[in-house]
């Protein structure tokens, strides 16, 4: 009996001194790759900004302004060409796809057109839902180009002029509702936008 004691302590010690080596090593791992990896992220949107809203000369995520809405936050990026507003990139949402949340940057200009959009997240269907990346740029699908005031934003299916994914309306009305939210907040703020300035000028 003693001599399970014995072993059940060695044991623990052993555990105790792995477990304290691993959460060491994770822990030198994440502050290795912390920066790295926001300095990917950063890219990321600074691509997809550019996508979205082509021309500007200004730094967009310096002059940036986050909105509260229900469920989540929008975040507008103004883009200025030489000192004018010439729209802005908007980081928008839904948690209502097949699979859960769907994150958007779209591309608005000064009246509130579409000028382009990148989507930057999702978990929808490999070959259906996942078909958003380059579905709402082609054929009665194209969103590009069209004001949300003007043209029904919602899926023929439910009386909207934009075709859905075939096979995939869920994943179709979704994106079209994380599209429909950043058109309200930009259209709501667009008077801040245009007078934006960057925070470290």
């Amino acid at each position: 009996m003693k001599k399970l004691e014995s072993t059940f302590i060695n044991m623990f010690l052993v555990l105790l001194a792995i477990a304290l080596i691993s959460g060491g090593a994770l822990g030198t791992v994440y502050n290795i790759t912390k920066a790295p990896i926001a300095e990917a992220k950063m890219a990321k949107q600074l691509k997809a900004i550019q996508q979205v809203v082509p021309g500007f000369t200004n730094q967009p995520s310096q002059e940036s302004i986050n909105v509260d809405t229900d469920g989540g936050t929008v975040v507008l990026y103004p883009a200025k060409k030489d000192g004018k507003f010439i729209g802005a990139a908007v980081e928008t949402f839904t948690k209502n796809g097949f699979s859960g949340l769907v994150k958007v940057m779209v591309g608005f200009d000064r009246e509130g057109k579409i000028i382009n959009y990148s989507v930057l997240e999702h978990k929808e269907t490999p070959g259906l839902g996942s078909k958003m990346n380059e579905w709402f740029r082609t054929g009665k699908g194209d969103i590009n180009g069209k004001n949300p005031a003007t043209t029904k934003m919602t899926v023929s299916k439910d009386g909207g002029d934009i075709d859905a994914i075939t096979a995939a309306t869920i994943s179709s009305r979704a994106f079209l509702d994380a599209v429909n939210r950043g058109y309200k907040v930009y259209m709501d703020n667009i008077t801040s936008l245009e007078g934006a300035t960057a925070t470290n000028e």
